[in-house]
């Protein structure tokens, strides 16, 4: 069995089209996998067949040795009795030529039921390590396309990602970023530049308030001194 050419079948008349094509490899490997489960079913089917003739060819000779020994004891008996005057002497021997002979005719069928069975167990033993070869490749193949599948989805995922990142700059984003940081730091700068102007002209009507506030005080000094000489009122 080439496990090889199983697991990347994909039909003999498309085989170069697949190659051509990049057929998806994750698909081939389950197709292959398919392939060999139907592999390993029907050789667990054929194994236990062979088993069953072995099983089989086993009782068979096991029946024909009982009776192989069956029939010896009958022609034991026979002479036996025989000997004790209890049936004719010729007669004695006939029966017991024939229980011997069919003696040596169930030895027989035992001895080619042992061979039989020897052969059966033999190529059960056989398939029965090739079903262990084939259970170990499924497994393994399996694992192996759990991490195919694993890495596909890393190598999607990190496609996607870095797709996402060149088209952030080529779509101007970046440029538009650096246009926006420029417009704030002009507004920042505009804001800046009127609260230096505001608190200019605060200075300026500070100043005005402060002479404007000495004459004032002057004025309403006098205006005092005027009110209390004419209410009579000492200083």
């Amino acid at each position: 069995m080439n496990i090889l050419n199983r697991l990347f079948k994909i039909g003999q008349s498309e085989a170069h089209a697949a190659v051509n094509q990049l057929e998806d490899p994750i698909k081939m490997t389950e197709q292959g996998l398919r392939d060999l489960r139907q592999d390993l079913d029907k050789s667990l089917h054929g194994l236990a067949e062979v088993k069953a003739m072995a099983i089989r060819a086993r009782n068979e000779g096991e029946t024909a040795r009982a009776k192989a020994a069956d029939y010896e004891s009958k022609a034991v008996q026979l002479l036996q009795r025989a000997h004790r005057g209890e049936m004719e002497a010729s007669e004695a021997d006939r029966l017991a030529s024939e229980a011997l002979l069919k003696k040596a005719e169930n030895e027989g069928q035992a001895g080619r039921a042992a061979g039989d069975q020897e052969k059966f167990e033999q190529a059960a033993a056989q398939m029965d390590q090739n079903v262990q070869t084939l259970k170990a490749t499924i497994s393994q193949w399996e694992n192996e396309l759990k991490t195919l599948k694993a890495r596909v989805t890393v190598s999607t995922a990190t496609i996607n990602i870095n797709k996402q990142l060149a088209q952030l700059d080529s779509s101007g984003t970046v440029a538009l970023l650096e246009r926006m940081k420029e417009k704030i730091a002009v507004q920042e700068a505009l804001a800046e530049s009127y609260g230096e102007i505001a608190q200019t002209s605060k200075s300026i009507d500070s100043e005005i308030d402060k002479a404007l506030g000495s004459t004032g005080s002057g004025k309403a000094a006098a205006d005092l001194k005027a009110l209390k000489t004419k209410l009579g009122i000492a200083e």
